[in-house]
């Protein structure tokens, strides 16, 4: 039997206007994005934390994982980030800790949109 531990799966993207569509989208987009490429099926995850940078005002990510992501049971917290100068505007950041057999440099981190060059150690994934 394969052996299942908690992993933390980091993710990020960006948003063009602080309206609630726009952190729908970009937040169905990145969870979306993050199940797909990391096989992981929902009753796996442990929980779902999100960050926003302090221009981010109209609305909860956590409220659109839960309406449109199918995470209705998934414990989620949202926080506004550190406000450090020069730091990425309009961004929306997820760690995801998931119950999984995978080994961590099986899992794969996704940054989409004005974030995809966040974190390029990490991002797995082919961008545009």
């Amino acid at each position: 039997m394969e052996n299942i531990v908690q992993r933390g799966i980091r993710g990020a993207t960006t948003v063009d206007f602080d309206n609630k569509e726009e952190i729908k989208s970009a937040t169905v987009e990145l969870l979306t994005e993050i199940i797909k490429q990391n096989e992981i099926n929902i009753s796996d995850i442990a929980c779902c934390i999100f960050t926003l940078t302090k221009d981010i005002k109209a609305d909860y990510p956590a409220k659109y994982a839960r309406l449109e992501a199918g995470f209705n049971f998934v414990p989620m917290l949202d926080y506004q980030e550190a406000d450090i100068t020069g730091a990425i505007e309009k961004c929306i950041r997820v760690m995801i800790l998931v119950n999984t057999n995978k080994k961590q440099e099986e899992i794969k981190h996704i940054y989409l949109r004005g974030a995809k060059n966040l974190r390029k150690d990490l991002n797995r994934i082919k961008q545009d």
